[in-house]
This record gives C-alpha cells, sequence and structure tokens, in this order.
C-alpha cells in the first residue's frame, strides 16, 4: 500500500455528527445504561446548585441586607455554603462515574478491536500497514475517551445549567431576561461560523498530521537506506517542510479559538452592561416609587449572565469531542466492518487422531484476482513421510503452506487431511494438530519459557525442558542465569539468530504436532548450529508428516520425496538421486550449490 493510500484514510474527517455512527458508539454504553441514568440524575442536580445561588443572593440582599436582619442573613450564608459544599460533593461522585463509564466503555471497545484483529486473515495484513492497526487500537479509541467521560454525558449539565438560569431569570423579571439575551442572536451566529472554521481547520490539521506520521513511519523504516547514501540533510529538509506545514495549520486553529473565547466574554460583558444600564435604571426609578426591581435582582442578574455564557464556551468544546470522535469511530468501525477472515463452518467435522495423510488436488490460488502463485497443484504426502518442496524463490513454496494451515483459501480446487477437507472443519481443530518452524523466528516479550509453551497451561515446565532438551535448545538456556525464566527482550534481540531458532523449534516440539512444517528453518544459522539442528530434525520427524522447504539441499537429501515447483507449478517430482538422474531444475541448483565446492575437493 503506498503512502498516498495511508494518508487518505486519515485524511477523512467525514460528519461533524453522524447519527448512526452516534448510534453504534451509544451500543457501548448500553451495558452501563443505569450509570448512565444515575449520572444524568446527578447532572440534573448539580445544574441546579449553581443557578440557585444568584437567587439566594437576591433574597440575601433584598430581604436581610436592607431591613438589617442578621439571624436571617446568617440563615442565607448558612444555605449558600451548604449548596457550594454539596455541589462539589455530587460533582466528585459525578465526575467519578462519568470516567469509570469511559473506562469502561473504552476496555470494551479496545478488547473488541483486538480480537477482531486475531480473526481477521493474512490477507488484510498483506495490504493494510501496521501503524494504521495500532492507531486503531490506541489513538482512535483514546479520542473517543473524551465522548464517552465527558461529552455524552456532561452535554447534559451545560443543557440543564443554561435551561436552570434562563428559568431564574425569567421568573425574576422577564423583561431584564429579554435585555439579557439581546447579545443571542450574534453569540448563536458566531457560534456557528466559529464551528465551520474549526471544523476546516480541523482537516487541515488532520491532514499535515497524516503526512508528518506517514513521512516519520516511512524514513524510519527505511533509516539504513538514508545513512548509506547520505540523505540526512535532504531528508530533513523535506521533514522539515512537512513540519512547517503541522505547525502553521495548527497556528490557524488556534487563532480560531483565539478569536471566539474573548469574543464570548465581550458578548458577555455586554450583556452586563446592558443590565446595569437597564435594570440599574429601573433600580433608581423603583427607589422613588419604593416598587419595581430591586438591588438584589440586580446583583443576581449580573451573577446569571456571567454563568450563562460559561456552558456556551463548554459546548462549543464539546463540539470539537464530537467532530474529532466521529472521525475516530468512523475509521474505527471500518476496521470492525472489515470481514476479511477465514471463517469456519457451519457444521465442522470432527478433526480427531489425525493420523497426518496430506492431499493437494488441483489446487489453484492467487493473492491478487487471477494472478496465480499456484496452477493445478496435485500431490499426495502419505503419513510419516517427510516430503521437501524446492524451487527458486517466487516459486510457490510459502504459499503451499499458508494454503494447508488455512491461513489463505484455495481458489479453485482442495486439500485434505487424512481424507477431510480442511474447509470441512475449525481453523483451531486444523492447526491444533500443526507445528510451523519458520525462517524469520518471531519471539515475544516475556521468558524462554513463555516463548515456548505460549502460555498454555496444558504444556507443564517439565515438558517444555523436553523439548529444549531434544532439539539441543537446553544447552545454551542452561548457561543463562536465570535459565527458562530468563528475560526475553522484544523480537529476541538478545538472542542470536540459531538461538532463536531452537527455541521456535522447541516450541514446535512441545505442541506435539502430527505435522511438521519447516519452511527455510536453517536457512539463517551458522554451520554448527545447523548441524545441531539437523540431529535435532530426525529425531522431531520419527512417527510425523513432515514438510521441509529449504535452499540448502544439504538439507533435504534425505527426504522420501522432493517436489520441484517453477513459476507455481509442479516439474518434478522423485528423491534426491532420481532427480539428479533427470538433470532438470534440481540437477541445475545442485550443480549451482555445490559443483565448485566439488571441483575444490576433488
Amino acid at each position: 500500500m503506498s503512502s498516498n493510500d495511508y494518508r487518505s484514510e486519515d485524511e477523512v474527517l467525514g460528519k461533524a455528527y453522524d447519527a448512526k455512527l452516534m448510534r453504534r458508539l451509544l451500543g457501548y454504553i448500553k451495558p452501563y445504561k443505569k450509570y448512565v441514568i444515575f449520572a444524568i440524575f446527578l447532572n440534573i442536580v448539580v445544574a441546579a446548585l449553581g443557578p440557585v445561588r444568584p437567587y439566594l443572593t437576591k433574597i440575601a440582599i433584598d430581604d436581610y441586607i436592607a431591613n438589617s436582619d442578621y439571624n436571617g442573613l446568617f440563615i442565607i450564608s448558612l444555605l449558600l455554603f451548604g449548596s457550594l459544599l454539596l455541589q462539589a460533593i455530587i460533582q466528585y461522585i459525578l465526575t467519578f462515574f462519568t470516567q469509570y463509564l469511559g473506562q469502561k466503555t473504552l476496555y470494551d471497545l479496545r478488547t473488541q478491536i483486538f480480537n477482531h484483529i486475531q480473526k481477521l486473515s493474512l490477507k488484510f495484513f498483506d495490504k493494510t500497514p501496521i501503524g494504521r492497526i495500532v492507531t486503531r487500537a490506541t489513538n482512535d479509541v483514546e479520542a473517543l475517551g473524551e465522548l464517552f467521560s465527558s461529552g455524552i454525558v456532561m452535554v447534559f449539565s451545560d443543557v440543564f445549567i443554561i435551561i436552570w438560569i434562563l428559568g431564574f431569570m425569567f421568573f425574576m423579571d422577564v423583561q431584564l431576561s429579554l435585555v439579557t439575551l439581546s447579545v443571542l442572536p450574534v453569540l448563536i451566529y458566531g457560534t456557528f461560523l466559529f464551528k465551520r472554521k474549526a471544523r476546516e481547520s480541523y482537516r487541515d490539521v488532520r491532514l499535515h498530521l497524516a503526512r508528518l506520521n506517514s513521512y516519520m513511519q516511512e524514513h524510519i523504516t527505511g533509516m539504513s537506506i538514508v545513512k548509506i547514501f547520505h540523505k540526512e540533510k535532504d531528508e530533513l529538509k523535506k521533514f522539515s517542510s512537512i513540519n512547517n506545514d503541522y505547525r502553521q495549520a495548527n497556528i490557524k486553529s488556534i487563532l480560531y479559538y483565539a478569536i471566539f473565547y474573548p469574543a464570548v466574554e465581550l458578548l458577555s460583558s455586554i450583556a452586563v452592561g446592558l443590565i446595569i444600564w437597564y435594570g440599574g435604571g429601573e433600580v433608581l426609578q423603583s427607589s422613588l416609587t419604593n416598587n419595581g426591581m430591586t438591588i438584589g435582582v440586580l446583583f443576581a442578574f449580573i451573577q446569571y449572565t456571567e454563568m450563562f455564557f460559561r456552558p456556551i464556551r463548554d459546548l462549543s468544546e464539546k463540539y470539537n469531542i464530537m467532530q474529532t470522535a466521529m472521525a475516530s469511530s468512523e475509521r474505527i468501525f471500518k476496521l470492525l466492518d472489515n470481514d476479511t477472515m477465514i471463517k469456519n463452518p457451519a457444521n465442522p467435522v470432527k478433526f480427531e487422531n489425525i493420523k497426518g495423510k496430506i492431499d493437494f488436488k488441483n489446487v489453484w490460488f492467487a493473492y491478487n484476482d487471477e494472478e496465480y502463485v499456484l496452477k493445478d497443484i496435485t500431490f499426495t504426502i502419505n503419513p510419516g513421510e517427510t516430503v521437501a518442496i524446492v524451487g527458486h524463490t517466487g516459486a510457490g513454496k510459502t504459499s503451499i503452506i499458508n494454503l494447508l494451515t488455512r491461513f489463505y483459501d484455495v481458489n479453485k480446487g482442495e486439500i485434505l487431511v487424512d481424507g477431510i477437507n480442511i474447509r470441512q472443519v475449525r481453523k483451531e481443530d486444523l492447526r491444533k494438530h500443526i507445528s510451523i518452524v519458520l525462517q524469520d523466528v518471531f519471539l515475544f516479550s516475556g521468558d524462554i519459557k513463555s516463548n515456548i509453551d505460549l502460555y498454555n497451561d496444558e504444556i507443564p515446565l517439565e515438558k517444555v525442558k523436553e523439548a529444549a532438551k531434544i532439539v539441543g535448545a537446553d544447552q545454551f538456556i542452561e548457561r543463562l542465569p536465570e535459565k527458562y525464566d530468563e528475560e526475553v527482550k522484544e523480537r529476541g534481540a538478545t538472542l542470536s539468530v540459531g538461538q532463536k531458532q531452537l527455541i521456535s523449534f522447541a516450541r514446535a516440539l512441545a505442541y506435539d504436532p502430527q505435522i511438521l512444517i519447516l519452511d527455510e528453518a536453517t536457512s539463517s544459522v551458522d554451520t554448527e548450529t545447523e548441524h545441531l539442528i539437523q540431529k535435532a530434525i530426525e529425531k522431531l520427524l520419527v512417527g510425523r508428516t513432515a514438510i521441509v522447504i529449504a535452499h540448502r539441499l544439504s538439507t533435504i537429501q534425505n527426504s522420501d520425496k522432493i517436489i520441484v515447483l517453477h513459476k507455481g507449478e509442479i516439474r518434478e517430482t522423485g528423491n534426491h538421486q532420481e532427480l539428479l538422474a533427470k538433470r532438470g531444475i534440481y540437477y541445475k541448483l545442485y550443480q549451482l550449490q555445490y559443483k565448485d565446492q566439488e571441483v575444490a575437493a576433488s
């Protein structure tokens, strides 16, 4: 996949609000709806406690301060303090529950994503960069965190605060309320303008961030090429240009926020000024007639005005959270909706106590459309036989292994194990009887033991040690300070290629397979380690069906049968001596590897 394809998906912005996506997101909250209901109830209560205080202040000024009622003023002061204390307690509980809700939903979503990724076939991983998959399960999920914890539920708090404020304001004075809200049309227009501009800037930021990430990923991966051709300065110049574009996009985004929030504050100040101008006049007039607006009402309205614009600013923040969440959820659901997987049959056939007979019957296979890498492949491997598959790079050797293990499915033809079509059995049951040793050994972070048993509780330590002893891995393991508990770094960085290969052999043996596959298993080891492995292989193959893929023909000369592949077709079949006698492709391969040595020896 090209870097342009990689960027294109990350640059997709989608809708600021998508009802279909939101319904799917709400589905993750459904198991915790009792927490949501409780949080909404607390929101209603805490939203009311704030607007209550200005009203209590109005009572304190008009009823007690004006009348020099110290006892009443003391009581109202206690009520004010009590409302503050109660709001703090409820706010604490509310914050805890909303964050708890958010973390629970994120946990469920991450688990679902990882579980789904494990079900996808290798075809998906062939076409999808690892960085993108990791981003879906980490960054994009985290982007939904604010939506679940402070977006969906806390938006109710802002709405209820506005409703409570408007309720108290109109209850106390309708005319002054209308004066206060006279700036609202300007605020609404400014908010919609800000949302549009913020959305555009958000798109630019995402675009340039995607390009920055793509460039870094590509050039860190290819750092050896950059260094060998002395391109550090050129690449730094290109990176600086991309980095500058990203910085400018962020500055532009910040500019809109820098304008919007002071504008809201300005409108809030204008509203306060209108209240003082209109309400102050009404207070002065009422002081002459002893009837009308009071100082307490005027003071409360000033407080309400300052409170009114705060949730509006918060709602703008919720919009940004919503926009980010929609973009992230769209990418997450695109991954979850991907059904590129090898499916189990609806009514699987039992697959137990197999003997290991393998039949390929007229098998055709292509990774892409009809560009066939295997063409009409037919052969039989009897139980207990060792069959080697050889051929030039790209001949289709590894593809045969991928089909036998059902990492991919055949396009045409069928593969049988003990006479049963492997598409009629569960993948798990099939793979339980097969072990593979690959050329590029992958070790996980952990210890030696866990890399052999892969945390399988059914494999005791004694069996792990026995497997390691059979393949000769115990010789270096026992010399390690912690032996089988020795820490293994990422990808086995602290171990040699040969040591990693021996652990891989021990892993395969510990699972006691009926079918053993060795895919270039000795091509990366030194001669001494290869000799050690060859002795181990002789023990491994006893009573097992084995398929051996190798470039080194010395490792397969004793095979019961050798299959020679060329451009996806079987061109020769026979044992070592028979194939040499044919003087065909196998003979040429043998000559390339050993002719010079034989001449030198003679």
